[in-house]
């Protein structure tokens, strides 16, 4: 399997109080195409803090990270917003859907900025939709929805574009026993079927017991790495 998200010797400090916070320290990852990885620890372990690094929506105090062969550190604000546009899609604890926006509209938005055309993106978001189970809600919008219904809107719309890998922090923190396992077996589906590589940073057992490979972090350092 060929490598696709690289970070080397990356740290992070920050300097918002009086006391400088190490979230990240001096920590160096591999992550294979395809992998279905867990980045697991106790709060403040850092484990947001990497995967914001890892999809460059944040950048290292020091230290370099390469996404699919792009070295994205200090990357320009427009271009990496285009890169994340062809090659991540995340899935956020807090759903992160348009309101304003129906389930289908919410799939489309990632498509219809890439330019595809209206016929491609509606098939696309019809396609994901019936996949998550939810065809019958494409065109309700998040308050219509529950919360295990707006998370599978979310995983499609992260799925939309076919990125290299998807980035999921805490994606089934507000969900009921039975929602994430049935979001869970749809991922892991997605991951199988789709060869999308998943890197969730996770406290949920579930997720645990679910991955293939198990990323343990302690004060922003790789305590333990295991491939089931």
């Amino acid at each position: 399997m060929s490598t696709i998200i690289k970070a080397q010797n990356i740290s992070k400090t920050y300097h918002e109080t009086a006391v400088p916070v190490l979230a990240v320290n001096d920590l160096s990852l591999e992550i294979n195409e395809g992998e279905f990885t867990a980045i697991v620890g106790p709060s403040g372990c850092g484990k947001t803090t990497l995967l914001n690094i890892l999809g460059g929506l944040d950048f290292p105090s020091k230290g370099e990270v390469e996404l699919a062969g792009t070295k994205i550190t200090g990357m320009k604000d427009s271009k990496m917003i285009d890169f994340r546009l062809e090659n991540i899609g995340f899935v956020f604890q807090s759903y992160n859907l348009i309101p304003v926006l129906t389930a289908i509209e919410n799939i489309e938005f990632i498509m219809l900025l890439q330019k595809i055309d209206k016929k491609k993106r509606h098939e696309r978001a019809m396609e994901l939709l019936d996949e998550m189970g939810i065809k019958e809600k494409a065109h309700h919008k998040p308050s219509e929805l529950s919360g295990g219904q707006q998370q599978r809107v979310a995983v499609a719309r992260a799925l939309a574009s076919n990125p290299r890998f998807i980035l999921a922090d805490e994606p089934t923190a507000n969900l009921d026993s039975s929602s994430t396992s049935n979001l869970l077996d749809l991922m892991a589906r997605m991951n199988e079927e789709e060869k999308a590589t998943f890197i969730f940073s996770t406290h949920d057992q579930r997720v645990i017991d679910k991955a293939k490979r198990i990323i343990t972090l302690e004060d922003g350092k790789i305590v333990s790495d295991v491939t089931k």
